[in-house]
């Protein structure tokens, strides 16, 4: 949504817009880091920042490859509060003690108090939504690219004439799934990723039911297809190895229970009771893999949702549960232990 018309930042769907549905806009700056001869941003060592939210599922994408791809002496990052403004994201200050690592005042422009002053260093002229994540370049002051799914991508081999040989080896987008992976993002991204705020922006009945229907079905088809390879004793959505497909769900699955049941409406079920598979996938990936236990911050994903979204939490109050905000593996809820002793 534009800031320079009659509609908010925090008006997630234009008032004005009879269908109630939720519209995501476009990411604006779309280039590459790139090993090729003459490359406008080619990678090196602690040239580029990434400004993330622990609370947004796209921005934790990047946090989640950067670790898995060894990256972290790379490519510097920081995280802003978990709170979401009339003005958008905002930086911590420093009296503030967040968790998270580098949950901290921008530590490239320190007179910056928001992150749409870095979009306005670029261009002042700029009216679309400030998101995160956005991947700066230090040395030319330039944002490379704010679109999560090409920044990704990015981290996946361009620098891997830099790393170690054991992070050159991790491969989230092997040649012989890539046509799988790219047909399974489609209808993830479009029902799961963006399904949620679908169904909790919408501000129709309609509009409401028809995303929230879309959600459960497709929800149930990642039910299915995890329950095939968990029963031939593949623990990832691909087999063995974590893939782009492990990463993008994740982000949504992770903040499903904690935020997404109540805040978004997204409650025919929860996925600690309603989808075994998807539980036991989702935990080993939490409690398993650091870069995606290290990563996921509970604090920011509850308090920004249910504190930054007034149209929708209008006294922004946090609810208390699920307790705990993800079971350890061994654990289940009592409704799924008592099927499974029946």
């Amino acid at each position: 949504m534009a800031t320079g018309n009659s509609a908010k930042i925090t008006d997630w769907v234009n008032p004005a817009d009879k269908s109630g549905e939720f519209k995501r806009q476009q990411s604006v700056f779309r280039n590459w880091i790139s090993r090729e001869a003459g490359a406008q941003f080619p990678p090196e060592k602690g040239r580029y920042h990434l400004y993330v939210s622990y609370a947004c599922p796209w921005a934790h994408r990047t946090l989640i490859t950067r670790k898995l791809k060894g990256l972290e002496d790379f490519i510097s990052f920081s995280s802003v509060h978990w709170h979401l403004g009339e003005n958008g994201w905002r930086f911590a200050t420093s009296d503030e003690k967040l968790p998270g690592e580098n949950t901290i005042p921008d530590p490239l422009h320190p007179e910056f108090t928001h992150i749409r002053q870095v979009y306005f260093s670029n261009d002042p002229d700029y009216t679309g939504r400030f998101t995160v994540p956005v991947l700066f370049d230090k040395k030319t002051k330039l944002i490379v690219s704010n679109e999560s799914s090409e920044i990704i991508r990015m981290l996946y081999h361009e620098f891997d004439d830099l790393l170690p040989e054991q992070y050159k080896r991790v491969d989230p987008f092997p040649p012989a799934l890539q046509s799988e992976i790219d047909a399974s993002n489609d209808w993830i991204y479009n029902d799961i990723n963006n399904g949620v705020y679908k169904s909790g922006f919408a501000t129709t009945q309609e509009a409401y039911e028809k995303a929230v229907t879309t959600l459960f079905t497709s929800l149930d088809k990642v039910e299915a297809h995890l329950a095939k390879q968990q029963a031939a004793s593949k623990p990832y959505f691909f087999g063995d190895e974590i893939t782009e497909a492990d990463i993008r769900l994740y982000t949504t699955i992770i903040r499903f229970d904690p935020v997404y049941v109540q805040h978004f409406k997204c409650n025919l079920r929860d996925i600690r009771s309603g989808f075994p598979a998807i539980h036991a996938w989702v935990r080993r990936l939490y409690w398993d893999v650091p870069a995606f236990r290290d990563t996921t911050e509970f604090e920011h994903i509850k308090f920004h949702y249910t504190k930054s979204h007034k149209q929708i939490n209008q006294f922004a109050i946090t609810p208390l549960g699920p307790v705990p905000d993800i079971l350890p593996k061994d654990e289940e809820v009592r409704a799924v232990k008592g099927a499974s002793l029946g």
